[in-house]
């Protein structure tokens, strides 16, 4: 059950709310983790733009969370 509520608190944001752009981000990392394992097991090539726009998603939300301030409370 750990790896559960772990996973739940990784899709939160600074206010502890379920946020679409963390779910997105986890999405898109495990897009790239699927596409380096078929790379390595079934030789199967990911097209370069393919891979460079869904890094560039992950980039995007990263820089949108750093940019982010948390909401206060009133």
């Amino acid at each position: 059950m750990n790896i559960l509520r772990y996973i739940k608190e990784l899709l939160k944001d600074k206010t502890h709310n379920y946020s679409i752009r963390e779910c997105v981000i986890a999405v898109c990392m495990i897009l790239i983790v699927i596409s380096w394992f078929a790379q390595l097991l079934f030789n199967a090539t990911t097209p370069e733009y393919m891979f460079y726009s869904i890094v560039s998603l992950i980039a995007a939300g990263c820089f949108g969370y750093s940019i982010e301030r948390p909401k206060s409370k009133e």
